[in-house]
């Protein structure tokens, strides 16, 4: 058992679990969800069932139903003295996932890989003798990828040298070793809410409290509680995606960055800035001016990738950062991963020179994801309210009813696989809104969005709830 949650904490988690009935499975199929998607890790003990059902206003009969249910699908097991404690995703559901080609899977944000890149790889083969008398791995980062890497940053008004880049095996990567090198146990840590959750996931782990700041499509960062944060609080570090935000598709203006930066000096808290989003540009009118970049600042650490511009499975990212901290990320890595390996690194130095043909490409695949998904829930489901972005992977899509995280376990016998709300918020709530990206073909999404609209019909019908072979599709 790592850890162990309150009835009432996992009630805040729960959210509308009641869309259904009989009420213990509609309970069960909530908590089976919380395991699922990692927001009830495996090895965490459940509240005693007298306790959750005095928080839930149900029956004890009703708490012991459901955990019966859920030891039954293999979600939970009772130990003598310890109650009952996750086990997190069967395994089962992993290999049906993989096995069912009719799925189609929203919770990736990642479109498939960009059409050259299979010229980019034959290219890179062609000149592998020399890559194989070298050891296969390197801790910093070749030095032709990293220098040119700082020549882009140069470009935007960032002056950088190669010796201020670190080379990861992609951003969540380099988060982590952020993470590990710059929070103590305790520290605060701003953080945007909704986020990307694997960023929250990497800061909680090294021991950070999170403090969060609101972010809405519409009207942006909020600035007052931006402020109140740094000025009472005092946050060690900030996490920030200031350009398509994900999940929120949100850029800053001018004002809002400069604010950051400005209140960030002030409380001396180090920014780190994700970049990975930054070049899916779909028709924004105006490009803000770059983040900070001002190059005497040393409290703004960068994060970049090629996951979601050229393909997830070209596991490259990077740090731009002062001297100083490259020094410690480097010494600090080695406990967790020896380097990044050299063939993926050679591919990315000879992809850089194609980006902005990459990019341009990647616009044209968005716009048209974008404006499907968009269009299909305008017409199907006129009652939610879309937001109109200009770039990112996803729709942070706000229902009618809060009810997101029955919705994709409905969604599930449709074969639609998708996070719910709550996923990405730090202190439990959005169970009005779900994340629905728009990288996937436009066909998928088509049918994506006619198969949500079925299963919204059955979520807010009360129809029966969904038995176990439905929730096997999600991992």
């Amino acid at each position: 058992m790592d850890s162990r949650v309150s009835a009432r904490a996992l009630t805040a988690r729960l959210g509308g679990w009641r869309t259904s009935e009989p009420a213990y499975e509609a309970l069960a199929d909530g908590i089976r969800l919380l395991c699922l998607d990692n927001r009830l890790p495996a090895g965490t003990a459940l509240p005693a069932e007298r306790a959750l059902a005095s928080v839930l206003g149900v029956s004890r009969t009703t708490v012991a139903a459901a955990y019966r249910s859920l030891r039954d699908s293999g979600h939970i097991r009772s130990l003598r003295g310890s109650g009952s404690v996750t086990q997190g995703a069967p395994q089962r559901a992993a290999t049906r996932t993989v096995s069912d080609p009719r799925a189609v899977d929203l919770q990736q944000a990642s479109p498939a890989a960009w059409p050259g890149l299979a010229g980019v790889f034959a290219e890179a083969a062609a000149q592998t003798t020399a890559l194989l008398a070298r050891p296969g791995y390197d801790v910093v980062g070749r030095e032709e990828l990293r220098a040119a890497l700082a020549d882009q940053y140069t470009r935007r008004g960032i002056q950088t040298t190669s010796a201020q880049i670190l080379i990861t095996s992609g951003a969540q990567s380099a988060l982590h070793l952020l993470a590990t090198v710059l929070v103590r146990r305790g520290d605060r840590v701003m953080i945007e809410s909704p986020t990307y959750p694997h960023a929250a996931e990497a800061l909680r782990s090294a021991g950070a409290r999170l403090v969060s700041v609101p972010v809405t499509p519409d009207e942006g960062w909020d600035l007052d509680r931006a402020e109140q944060v740094f000025a009472r609080v005092r946050p060690s570090l900030a996490y920030l995606m200031p350009d398509f935000q994900n999940p929120t598709g949100r850029s800053m203006t001018g004002f809002e960055r400069e604010l950051f930066v400005t209140a960030a000096a002030r409380a001396g808290t180090v920014l780190i800035v994700d970049e990975t989003t930054a070049d899916l540009d779909i028709d924004r009118a105006i490009e803000p001016p770059p983040f900070g970049a001002d190059p005497q600042d040393e409290q703004i650490v960068r994060v970049g990738s090629f996951g979601k511009t050229v393909w997830g499975g070209l596991r490259v990212g990077w740090i731009r950062a002062d001297e100083e901290l490259i020094r410690r990320l480097i010494a600090a890595r080695f406990p967790i991963e020896l380097g990044t390996p050299d063939w993926e690194q050679h591919v990315a130095t000879l992809l850089l020179p194609h980006l902005p043909e990459v990019i341009a490409q990647r616009a044209h695949l968005l716009r048209t994801g974008r404006d499907t998904v968009s269009a299909a829930l305008a017409e199907q489901l006129p009652e939610w309210t879309v937001p109109a972005v200009d770039g990112g992977v996803a729709l942070w899509v706000e229902l009618d009813r809060p009810f997101s995280s029955a919705l994709v376990l409905a969604a599930c016998a449709e074969g639609i696989l998708l996070s719910a709300g709550p996923r990405f918020g730090v202190d439990g709530g959005f169970e009005k809104n779900l994340r629905i990206p728009f990288t996937a073909a436009a066909p998928d999404l088509e049918r994506a969005v006619d198969g949500i609209a079925r299963a919204w019909g059955r979520t807010i019908g009360g129809a029966a709830p969904l038995r176990e072979g439905a929730l096997d599709a999600v991992v």
